[in-house]
């Protein structure tokens, strides 16, 4: 593999490979019949397209092949183009009234672990069964990987399934878990408590660099991934049909006009489409809504939780790779679920951060302070001191679990990963479960384009999986906090050590987190102490060091 270099990665329309080292080892053919190069030709025909969905880059990874040859292309019956090559085949490319189109088989929306693992496993069965079907992954961080914040202690299952091979294929999977530890915390002690997770065989890893690496494995595979272009906007066919997704439009002032350099956004139709957003995706919650989709299992509402983590580089004495420790109490209030982590990474790393349920009654509660207030603890501070903080970071989490999962097939495509909410919250993990629940609907919508099946089989195969089987053991666990922390802790330690998952009752979640916070006048304000700029800082200063 090689690394190219591009005058710009971001607007320049690939105009002529004079922009770029290309270390090639055998002659490209890529014309058309005027005798144009494709990227000419894509070029005539829109000057914009181009430089939209990412045709000024090989790969979004930076990486390509040594040796490729670009097929010829042709022209199907509709005289659109169909351009055949090494990152896969465009079904048709043309241009509509108001925009440009491009035609593929699946679209993907989201480029995280659960839309590459659908992407990859695709792929994986066209070759397999010899099929030529197209498959388009739009993710709208600036790279592949841009937007994956976790700390994150990773279990292999579903990788193991994938990619059988990781290991030999260098993914960036280094560090296994050494040590295991659980805390509770007073405001000046660290209680350890006996340790509920089961680590063996996981490992401490960056899941933005993984992420990255299962970007270029989807790439060798065919598949085309347009990194940098958000998906706005759900299309539908005449039927109120799925048909794809189309991309935001650019050159929108503040006061929503249009500027000069307006340019439509680019719809991407896909004869599936699958929606692998993460968290709370805006356009999986359009379909939830417009196609009642927690309704149609009678699913229960979702809850939340906001993570927040740094990377600190620390003290190579104090550094122990692979140790993991999970912490519950302090810094929180016990009506307040929540808890903290520490994962020791490779090269002096350290990853810390501070999850809080977003059910919290308390309205001026901040949960960015509650961290910051964390990292001052008599355990903890030591583990920082000396260090420097490099990254920081936020996301939200689903944590319904079991109870919250909604029906993930609506009319011409799926939900998958942590779009539909597939974290097990006593593992305090969603990684493995989100990439089975990809390479199911994957599965799926091979039979769907292969065989004709109908893609409601994929909700038949997730019920019929370990995934299915790993959230009804865990269900009750997350409700059981509703009544407090110690209460939560005695419920979960009978459903984990006693009835191990099989219970004859499921819990209920409470209000929806919306409902759950106080009115003001019922609480005091909390004063937080005033951040050292050593091992606290505030949120502008921790905005600037970037995540």
């Amino acid at each position: 593999m090689h690394r190219f270099l591009s005058i710009s990665s971001k607007s320049t329309f690939l105009r002529n490979r004079k922009q770029l080292h290309l270390p090639f080892t055998c002659p490209i053919s890529c014309a058309t019949p005027n005798g144009h190069s494709c990227f000419h030709y894509l070029n005539q025909k829109s000057a914009s397209l181009g430089s939209r969905i990412g045709l000024h880059r090989l790969f979004s990874s930076g990486y390509f092949p040594n040796r490729f040859n670009l097929r010829e292309h042709e022209r199907d019956g509709n005289g659109f183009l169909r351009l055949k090559g090494l990152v896969g085949e465009v079904r048709s490319f043309s241009s509509e009234a108001d925009r440009e189109s491009i035609e593929y088989d699946v679209v993907i929306v989201g480029a995280g672990p659960a839309g590459l693992s659908a992407a990859i496993r695709f792929k994986q069965l066209c070759q397999e069964k010899n099929a030529d079907f197209s498959v388009c992954v739009v993710e709208k961080g600036a790279e592949v990987g841009a937007h994956i914040i976790s700390g994150n202690v990773f279990e292999p299952r579903a990788l193991n399934e994938l990619l059988p091979q990781w290991k030999q294929e260098e993914a960036p999977i280094n560090v296994p878990v050494s040590s295991d530890k659980f805390w509770f915390l007073t405001k000046d002690r660290a209680i350890s408590l006996p340790c509920p997770f089961n680590n063996k065989g996981n490992y401490v890893i960056s899941l933005s660099q993984l992420v990255r690496w299962m970007g270029v494995k989807a790439e060798e595979l065919g598949v085309e991934i347009y990194p940098g272009f958000a998906a706005s906007e759900i299309l539908y066919d005449a039927e109120n049909k799925v048909i794809g997704i189309g991309t935001n439009d650019m050159g929108i002032a503040k006061d929503g006009s249009k500027k000069e350099n307006f340019q439509r956004g680019v719809a991407l139709k896909g004869r599936i489409t699958l929606l692998a957003e993460g968290c709370r995706g805006s356009l999986s919650q359009k379909m939830m809504k417009k196609y009642k989709l927690r309704e149609n299992v009678q699913a229960q509402h979702q809850t939340y939780a906001l993570g927040i983590k740094e990377v600190w580089e620390i003290d190579e004495n104090k550094h122990k790779p692979g140790a993991v420790l999970h912490t519950l109490g302090w810094p929180l209030d016990s009506k307040t679920y929540g808890g903290s982590f520490v994962y020791h990474m490779q090269d002096r790393q350290i990853s810390i951060g501070l999850v809080v349920a977003l059910n919290y009654h308390n309205p001026f509660l901040n949960p960015y302070e509650e961290f910051q207030k964390l990292k001052h603890h008599p355990s903890i501070r030591p583990l920082l001191e000396g260090g420097t903080v490099l990254q920081y970071g936020a996301r939200t989490l689903n944590e319904g679990g079991f109870q919250s999962v909604p029906y993930p097939v609506f009319p011409g495509g799926a939900i998958i990963g942590c779009s539909a909410g597939f974290l097990n919250v006593p593992k305090i993990k969603g990684t493995h479960t989100a990439m089975k629940s990809g390479m199911l609907a994957a599965e799926t919508t091979f039979g769907v384009l292969h065989e004709g099946s109908n893609m409601e089989a994929y909700w038949d195969a997730l019920r019929d999986s370990w995934v299915w089987e790993e959230l009804h053991k865990a269900r009750n666990y997350r409700p059981a906090f509703e009544y407090g922390l110690f209460p939560g802790l005695a419920i979960s330690a009978l459903e984990h050590y006693v009835l191990k998952g099989k219970s004859p009752f499921t819990l209920k979640h409470g209000k929806p987190d919306h409902e759950a916070t106080n009115v003001a006048r019922l609480h005091s304000p909390i004063q937080y102490p005033k951040p050292d700029g050593i091992l606290s800082f505030d949120v502008p200063t921790s905005l600037h060091s970037g995540t």
